[in-house]
């Protein structure tokens, strides 16, 4: 009878050492967690901020091909496609800054901080920043 008694006390203790066992695992892993969580999450938004510069250098650079166009069309186009992600610290430059009914070509180029663009603090891209020229024939032209 008492070896019974001594092996349920024994199974309570070591219960109760697995659990603070499981505990100080938990804390230990946790941390590694959270930074591979926020890095996937981070690299995924730069990749969201690339695509979105790019379909906004392609859909300005459209408004800028057609005959009458201005360079405030292209930069208000290329504007409401970042903002629609939330980035408003792009810099559009249009070339030529007016866009003639002979201009042959139109020039397109964004630039962003990568720090100004992701939701927390930039660990990965700090002072890096996305550069991105779209050159587009213009309609009509010869």
């Amino acid at each position: 009878m008492l070896t019974n008694h001594y092996h349920r006390k024994s199974a309570v203790r070591s219960a109760a050492a697995r659990s603070g066992v499981t505990m100080v695992e938990m804390a230990l892993t946790s941390g590694l967690l959270f930074f591979f969580f926020f890095a996937a999450l981070e690299f995924c938004r730069v990749s969201m901020i690339r695509h979105s510069v790019e379909n906004a250098l392609y859909e300005g650079a459209r408004k800028g091909i057609v005959p009458g166009a201005k360079a405030s069309d292209v930069q208000s186009a290329a504007r409401t496609i970042l903002g629609r992600i939330g980035i408003s610290g792009a810099t559009i430059d249009v070339s030529p800054s007016n866009i003639q009914n002979s201009t042959p070509e139109v020039s397109v180029r964004i630039r962003l901080p990568l720090d100004k663009g992701l939701f927390a603090p930039a660990v990965f891209f700090v002072g890096n920043s996305l550069d991105r020229t779209l050159v587009m024939q213009r309609e009509g032209v010869r």
